[in-house]
């Protein structure tokens, strides 16, 4: 490994980290993701998201510092905005979620759609890049100059070396990308009126450049950094990981990830139907298949609001439902049935319009069948979405937040039927992104994983209730938005 910086741009915050040439978590640090509010809703506060990583690499020791051999960035892989070759913006820095150019996907039929996914492997959806692209072309109308698409990951890079390119795996985050020739499609692009001179070049994670002058010298850094885009978020943490064939990275943070990797990309029917979004693998090496539930750790900030209640004692009440759960002292039927769509649905459907609701509520109702329904509910709509893959995976590794949440874990478990190798180290995706731009591979062990393991007769009793609830949790998702 080499002396490494590390900056995850996620939903809700930007996680930095200082690795060694061992691997090591030396500093961390976690701000706020800077944004903005715009006429259309909200974008990236670019000057903050700069000053964080120079604030970062201020702040470290002298010999920390002067050791940095990297930087790597990674980050949610459908933000961006046009970027021109002096760094300045001909358009906001978009977020992931922001849906301002849905319009622009209104006049695809049925056949262009099917068309995109057969060569993007992605469903036509507001998420992606693409549409967002055709909305910031035309507001910058004349004053678009030599303009470039660039993820928030690669306008951290282009604000730090002065060039602009494009790393593969969050390239087929955009919907513009030909997973078979590995470059951009103008067929695709062409269908919404853009030219591919609006995509910069691409590079691979492993190939970074050089930090340029100004940035060093305001950060304290090295000229001689070499500054890499590490690819996707989740695509990262399938590194740091070392997620293997047949195995399932469970991904967890404000939403939660599902991905396998596959030789080829998975292009059929029923893979397009499901909207399962296909991507190239960071490493270079294969692609992945990745579902995405809107909701996952943000469910804590949602009880949060509903009950009125400070997430420690929501930490607390998640604590003693787990001891009582694992005495058998919870009653399933109690708890209302939940379906947690807090921030829009996920695959098939991918709705970002749906809503969570709630039935069964009855007098004797308390806050903590509300919390236990809650999680009930995102562990029966994680199975729902894993049945998509149409695989039953041979391990499940889980990063992120959700290792501290064992009642979610547990739940999880014991309904599927199968043991959980849980992460303890926090910051999976960052070690990915070291190994990536060292050129080593990370390995599960250094995660300190440890294993939740289902119980026989408690699976029994969840998978049973799974059943008789069946039919109302299937008109709950049935429901318009």
């Amino acid at each position: 490994m080499l002396p490494t910086i590390t900056v995850d741009v996620g939903t809700t915050s930007i996680k930095l980290c200082s690795f060694d040439a061992e691997g090591r978590l030396l500093e961390s640090g976690r701000v706020p993701t800077p944004t903005l509010e715009d006429t259309w809703g909200e974008v990236y506060d670019v000057d903050a998201l700069v000053e964080a990583v120079v604030t970062f690499a201020g702040d470290l020791s002298d010999p920390q510092r002067t050791s940095v051999a990297r930087v790597a960035v990674t980050a949610v892989g459908e933000s961006g905005g046009l970027v021109r070759s002096d760094g300045t913006l001909a358009s906001p820095l978009i977020l992931w979620h922001d849906h301002r150019g849905a319009s622009y996907l209104d006049s695809l039929d049925e056949s262009a759609r099917a068309r995109i996914y057969e060569v993007t492997g992605l469903p036509v959806n507001a998420n992606y890049g693409l549409s967002k692209i055709a909305w910031a072309v035309d507001q910058a109308a004349g004053d678009l100059g030599d303009a470039q698409w660039l993820n928030v990951a690669e306008y951290l890079a282009a604000r730090m070396t002065g060039q602009r390119w494009a790393e593969p795996s969050l390239a087929s985050r955009t919907m513009a990308l030909d997973l078979g020739s590995g470059s951009w499609s103008e067929d695709v692009l062409g269908k919404l009126g853009l030219q591919k001179s609006v995509l910069p070049e691409l590079r691979p994670a492993s190939a970074g450049s050089v930090m340029n002058p100004t940035f060093a010298a305001a950060s304290g850094l090295s000229p001689d950094v070499v500054v890499h885009v590490a690819g996707h978020d989740h695509m990262v943490g399938a590194v740091g990981a070392e997620i293997l064939p047949g195995e399932l990275l469970n991904s967890t943070g404000t939403t939660e990830g599902l991905l396998f990797l596959r030789e080829s990309p998975s292009l059929g029917d029923h893979f397009a139907a499901s909207k399962l979004a296909n991507g190239i693998s960071c490493t270079g090496q294969g692609f992945t298949l990745f579902a995405s539930i809107p909701t996952g750790g943000s469910a804590f900030a949602t009880l949060q609001t509903m009950l009125d209640l400070d997430a420690e004692t929501i930490t607390e009440r998640v604590a003693g439902l787990h001891a009582r759960y694992l005495a058998g002292n919870v009653d399933l039927d109690a708890a209302p049935l939940f379906l947690p769509q807090f921030r829009g649905s996920p695959p098939p459907t991918k709705d970002a319009s749906a809503r969570g609701s709630i039935v069964g509520i009855s007098p004797t109702t308390t806050s903590d069948d509300i919390i236990l329904g809650c999680f009930l509910g995102m562990v029966l709509q994680f199975r729902d979405v894993l049945e998509l893959f149409r695989a039953a995976p041979t391990r499940i590794k889980v990063i992120g937040p959700a290792s501290k949440n064992l009642l979610w874990l547990q739940l999880k478990a014991d309904l599927l039927g199968t043991s959980l190798s849980v992460s303890t180290f926090p910051e999976v995706v960052s070690r990915g992104a070291q190994s990536l731009a060292s050129g080593d591979a990370g390995t599960w062990l250094s995660c300190d994983p440890f294993d939740v393991t289902d119980d026989q007769q408690r699976s029994l009793r969840i998978q049973a209730w799974a059943d008789r609830v069946r039919e109302r949790w299937d008109y709950l998702k049935g429901l318009p938005s």
